[in-house]
C-alpha cells in the first residue's frame, strides 16, 4: 500500500509509539501552575465570577452589549482612547470600541503614519481629520489617556523607544500581544515607569473580531473571548481600563492571563493547530488521499472541507470527543489508529516549537524577517496543487451548509484531534491556566478562524492574520506536513496497533469538561464570513 513502511520502520514506529509523554497516558498533576501565579482581581463595575475548568477555578467576566453603559465609568480619567495602528486588529478595535462608546463623550481616535496607506482606509470607516478622530501617530499617542498600540510586533520592536517617550504620564499603554514584553526582557529592557501596562488579547483575527461584533447587534453578547492582563498599575485604575476595553471590543468572556503567559501561548498556538499545523496537516492529507487512489476533488473534500466544515462545526458545539462519539462503530476503530498514529508525530514537533517560542528565538527571527521585507516579501501560499483543487471544490460544492455536509473521514478526523489535543497537553505541562488552553487550541480555531479558511481557503484565513502569525505559519506548516507524511501515513496504511493508553487518556482527558464550562459561555450565534 502507499506509505508501506518496512518491517524494520514498523519496529521502530511500535517502539516510538510507546514512547508517549506522561502527561498523554493520564498521569496528570491536579493542577496546573500557571507561568506566573495569578492574583485575585476585583471589579467596582463589572461582576467577576468564578468558574470551574475541569479540577482548577479561575475568574472570569462576562462581556455583552448590556454592560456597554458602565464603559464610561470604568474609564474614569480617560478623554481620548489612541488605536494605533491599522494592520489586522487596528479597524476591528477601533471601530467595535467607536461603536460601544457613543455617546459617551471619549473620543476614539486613530493614530498612523504621516503619510500612511491606510489613511485612505481610516477615513472610509468614519476616521477622519477633520471630525478630531485621525492623525499622526505620535501627535496622537502623546495626547492619548489610554494608547491601544496595535501596530504590527515587528513594528513595535522598532519604535517602542520613540512611543515610550511620548506617552502621557499616568496614561495607559494597552497591548493586544505580548511581543514586545518578550523583545524587551531579551533585551534587558522595560516599559516606562509612569505609565500602566495592560493587556486585552482578543482570541482571533481582526476581522473576526469586528464581524462577531456585528453580528453582536442582533444578538447580545456575539463576540471574540479575550485574555487580559495587568502588567504595570501606576494610576490605580489599570484593572478596570483593561477590562472595559475587552467589554468594549465585544468580548463575552473575559479571562486573566500575565503578558509572559501570552506571548508564549499566542506565539506558539499559531504556529501549530491555529494555521501553521492544520495548514500542513492538509496539505498531507491532500497527498495522501491521492496516493491511495481517490480523486483530486474528493481529497480536498476528505481534508480540508472535513477539518473546517463538520469537525469544526461539532468540536465548537459539542467538543472534541464529540467528533469520535459521533463516528460509526468501524470509523471510530479507524480514528482511534489515525490518532494514536500521529500523536507523537504531531507532538514532536509541537514541542519543539514552544521551545523555540519560548526561548526567544520566535521573536528575533519575526524582527530579523521583517527587515528584509523590501526584498523578499512573503509570497502566496494558496498557490500549491492542494489548494487550487480547494478552490474549485468551494465553487462547486453549493452553499456554506452544504459544504459543511461532507461526511467526516475517520482518519482526518483522528489525525486533526490528536494534533488538537497533542497542543493541549503541551500547554498544560507548561503551566498554562485552563482557559489559555483552550482559547489557544481550540475555541480561537473553531469559532474564528478555520471558518475564514472554509470560506476561501488557507490564504484568507492565515494572511488576515497578524504579520508574526503569517510568518509563523509559513515556517512551521512544512515541519507538520513532513512529520506526518514520513511517521503518521506509514503506520495509518500498515495498521499499526493503536496505544490504549494513549487513547485511554484521550478519552478521559479533562479538556472535555473544560470544553463544557467553555460553552456555557458560548454566544449563540456561529460566525458569518461575508
Amino acid at each position: 500500500p502507499p506509505y508501506a513502511p518496512s518491517p524494520k520502520m514498523l519496529t521502530a514506529l511500535s517502539r516510538t509509539a510507546r514512547r508517549v509523554p506522561t502527561a498523554a497516558m493520564g498521569a496528570r498533576r491536579l493542577a496546573a501552575m500557571p507561568l506566573h501565579p495569578q492574583k485575585k482581581f476585583t471589579s467596582k463595575f463589572f461582576a467577576v465570577e468564578e468558574a470551574t475548568f475541569a479540577d482548577q477555578t479561575e475568574q472570569i467576566v462576562r462581556g455583552g452589549r448590556s454592560l456597554f453603559p458602565k464603559l464610561p465609568a470604568a474609564l474614569a480619567g480617560v478623554k481620548q482612547i489612541g488605536v494605533i495602528g491599522w494592520g489586522s486588529q487596528g479597524p476591528a478595535q477601533a471601530q467595535n470600541f467607536r461603536e460601544s462608546l457613543e455617546g459617551s463623550g471619549i473620543t476614539v481616535k486613530v493614530g498612523l503614519r504621516e503619510g500612511s496607506s491606510s489613511m485612505k482606509l481610516a477615513r472610509e470607516a468614519g476616521f477622519t481629520e477633520a471630525n478630531g478622530t485621525l492623525g499622526e501617530m505620535y501627535k496622537v499617542i502623546s495626547e492619548s489617556d489610554f494608547t491601544l498600540l496595535l501596530i504590527s510586533d515587528a513594528a513595535c520592536v522598532e519604535e517602542y523607544k520613540n512611543v515610550f517617550k511620548v506617552l502621557k504620564p499616568n496614561s495607559t499603554l494597552g497591548l493586544s500581544h505580548g511581543f514586545l514584553l518578550g523583545h524587551l526582557e531579551a533585551v534587558h529592557e522595560t516599559f516606562p515607569a509612569n505609565v500602566d501596562v495592560v493587556l486585552c488579547a482578543p482570541k482571533g483575527m481582526g476581522p473576526s473580531v469586528r464581524r462577531l461584533y456585528e453580528q453582536g447587534r442582533e444578538v447580545n453578547g456575539s463576540g471574540i473571548n479575550a485574555s487580559f492582563a495587568v502588567h504595570q498599575d501606576v494610576t490605580g485604575h489599570a484593572t478596570e481600563r483593561a477590562l472595559a476595553w475587552a467589554v468594549g471590543v465585544g468580548s463575552p468572556y473575559i479571562f486573566q492571563t500575565t503578558l509572559n503567559a501570552e506571548w508564549r501561548s499566542d506565539i506558539f498556538g499559531e504556529r501549530c493547530i491555529l494555521l501553521g499545523g492544520v495548514h500542513g496537516m492538509i496539505e498531507s492529507l491532500f497527498r495522501y488521499y491521492e496516493s491511495i487512489g481517490m480523486s483530486a476533488k474528493d481529497a480536498f473534500k476528505h481534508s480540508g472541507e472535513v477539518i473546517t466544515g463538520p469537525i469544526t462545526q461539532t468540536i465548537s458545539h459539542d467538543g472534541i470527543r464529540a467528533v469520535y462519539e459521533k463516528l460509526s462503530p468501524a470509523d471510530q476503530k479507524v480514528f482511534k489508529q489515525a490518532y494514536c498514529a500521529s500523536y507523537l508525530p504531531s507532538r514532536s514537533i509541537i514541542e519543539e516549537c514552544y521551545d523555540s517560542v519560548s526561548s526567544g528565538n520566535e521573536i528575533r527571527d519575526v524582527v530579523m524577517a521583517s527587515r528584509r521585507f523590501d526584498k523578499y516579501p512573503m509570497g502566496c501560499i494558496d498557490n500549491t496543487r492542494t489548494w487550487q483543487v480547494g478552490a474549485e471544490v468551494r465553487k462547486e460544492g453549493g452553499t456554506p451548509d452544504q459544504r459543511r455536509a461532507v461526511p467526516v473521514h475517520p482518519v482526518t478526523a483522528g489525525v486533526y484531534c490528536s494534533m488538537m489535543m497533542a497542543q493541549i497537553d503541551c500547554l498544560y505541562d507548561r503551566g498554562h491556566v485552563y482557559s489559555e488552553i483552550v482559547n489557544e487550541s481550540v475555541i480561537e480555531s473553531v469559532d474564528s478562524l478555520n471558518p475564514y479558511m472554509h470560506a476561501r481557503g488557507v490564504s484568507y484565513m492565515v494572511d488576515n492574520c497578524s504579520v508574526t502569525a503569517r510568518l509563523g505559519s509559513r515556517k512551521w506548516a512544512p515541519r507538520f506536513d513532513y512529520i506526518l507524511t514520513e511517521q503518521a501515513f506509514p503506520a495509518i496504511s500498515a495498521a499499526a496497533p493503536a496505544d490504549e493508553k494513549l487513547f485511554a487518556s484521550f478519552l478521559s482527558h479533562p479538556v472535555h469538561d473544560m470544553l463544557k464550562t467553555c460553552s456555557t459561555l458560548r454566544p449563540t450565534v456561529d460566525i458569518s464570513v461575508v
